[in-house]
């Protein structure tokens, strides 16, 4: 007999609840307590839309919880400290600064929870559960998502995805994680976004070497680290759906690997098994190739596009059978039970993270200190660099789309950076010079689409400059999720 409350008919607590039963024993319990169209639920709805969580289950005084939290570089769409970009961040060649930016990360994404929490606040966002980082090879420069990457050595990357997971869950002997990490995107993706092809219907066609060798060792690292979570990709892998490919998700990760945890469906990847890459006939079959293949928790755009409801009706008429359902949602309440959501609030000292914490001088002097380390310096002719005595210089042109523009700057992923904190070169640098002059040259800014070069040419004849500090680039009008870049070249006339 169970009744809506904490405690059984007998008066104790719930075993799952009980604090001093080892976790898998908590677990079974409550996944025992569950019925099969309850599972599929806590399944089916792991958000990627503004409100989407999992539903409450009121008679087990479980709350809803939030899964889709992004942790690149700072807690993504959040009020938070803005580390450099991934791609910066390799170039540091520093694991130790690396897993730093990750912790101060998810102290400042557990800031926000508890806030979240003690309103009762629920969405995109407002969980512990990172989708990062991510560990993607960048073999192809064109790729939209290369700056969200390490770069190109499978090594380097899963070196970097060690400390970063590290920094996110915390220390491993811990009883609680902070955030967990989740690795994403299983496998082999590394674009296009758009360029020729979709990314929904992409096929990448490997060899077993090239597979093993380049795009796999990452995502090892990411199980040996102990990530809870991995996030299978949009695309095939000669020929199969990563998030339907039971080689990939089974044999490979969970056999392979010895990976434990859960993997979730990148957004609306299971709908396009069926739309977009036609490896089964309906959207039934999707949901049930990906739940046998090793999918644990999917994320869609919408309620209506879960293909893991359709799971009701499968079960309903024998299609799925219940230890698959049972072995599949166990990892997700695993996950949830060691951040702590089934504990008394007082056992976990990360519920006490308070939110002055976010963009604390700290985190702030770490964010300077780890932009200044991701330099890299193609040349100094005559040891130009530094400038140590800049009064030499008494008019100065600071030029170019990127000189004063920090919505660009920021690039994809990144947290809402509070403007009082936000330098850009001609806010950091002109108070340097005596006399300095900006102009952006491009007319619509990074996309450097309206361009008068007759213009620039006349400034510049008709002003004469000591130093030029010239400011070119992309950002994500240029290059971004889902946004591949036509050309290796600088955009239009930069």
């Amino acid at each position: 007999l169970v009744h809506e409350s904490k405690e059984t008919a007998a008066g104790d607590i719930f075993p799952f609840r009980n604090v001093s039963l080892d976790w898998s024993v908590r677990v079974d319990d409550l996944v025992s307590r569950l019925t099969a169209h309850e599972i599929i639920d806590q399944m089916a709805y792991g958000g990627g839309w503004d409100a989407g969580v999992t539903p409450p289950i009121p008679r087990l005084s479980i709350l809803p919880y939030s899964w889709g939290t992004e942790c690149l570089r700072g807690d993504v769409s959040e009020n938070s400290t803005g580390f450099p970009q991934a791609i910066n961040l390799a170039t540091t060649w520093n694991k130790q600064l690396v897993k730093a930016v990750a912790n101060a990360t998810a102290y400042e994404v557990h800031a926000h929870y508890n806030l979240f929490t003690k309103e009762g606040l629920y969405g995109v966002h407002r969980g512990l559960s990172c989708f990062s980082p991510v560990v993607n090879i960048m073999r192809h420069p064109l790729w939209g998502r290369g700056q969200e990457t390490y770069g190109e050595c499978p090594y380097l990357t899963g070196m970097f995805a060690i400390y970063f997971v590290h920094g996110l869950q915390g220390p491993s002997t811990a009883r609680y994680l902070n955030t967990n990490a989740g690795c994403k995107h299983f496998d082999s993706h590394n674009g296009p976004e758009n360029i020729p092809v979709s990314r929904f219907s992409f096929d990448a066609q490997l060899s077993e070497y090239d597979w093993r060798s380049t795009f796999l060792p990452a995502f090892h690292a990411c199980v040996n680290a102990g990530s809870y979570g991995i996030m299978c990709s949009y695309n095939s892998i000669n020929g199969i759906p990563s998030c339907a490919n039971n080689r990939l998700l089974t044999d490979i990760l969970r056999q392979g690997m010895n990976f434990t945890g859960y993997v979730v469906a990148d957004d609306d990847a299971l709908v396009s098994i069926h739309t977009d890459h036609h490896y089964v006939q309906t959207n039934e079959d999707a949901a049930i190739v990906a739940l046998q293949a090793g999918v644990n928790l999917e994320l869609s755009d919408s309620p209506e596009a879960t293909m893991f409801e359709l799971l009701h009706q499968a079960y309903d008429e024998g299609k799925i059978n219940n230890q698959t359902l049972i072995q599949r949602v166990k990892p997700l309440m695993y996950t949830r039970m060691r951040l702590g959501e089934f504990d008394p609030l007082e056992m976990n000292d990360y519920n006490k993270i308070p939110m002055n914490i976010i963009q604390c001088e700290s985190h702030r002097n770490l964010a300077r200190q780890t932009a200044l380390q991701s330099f890299v310096l193609l040349k100094n002719h005559g040891n130009f660099l530094p400038i140590r005595n800049p009064s030499v210089f008494r008019n100065v042109l600071f030029l170019g789309p990127m000189s004063n523009n920090p919505v660009q700057q920021y690039g994809d992923y990144s947290p809402i950076v509070d403007p009082y904190y936000v330098t850009t070169p001609l806010s950091s640098l002109q108070d340097s010079f005596a006399n300095t002059s900006y102009n952006e040259a491009c007319l619509d800014g990074a996309r450097c689409l309206k361009y008068n070069q007759t213009d620039i040419i006349h400034y510049l004849k008709s002003n004469r400059f000591d130093l030029i500090i010239l400011s070119l680039g992309t950002g994500p009008d240029i290059e971004s999720e889902g946004n591949d870049r036509a050309t290796m070249n600088l955009p239009n006339n930069q």
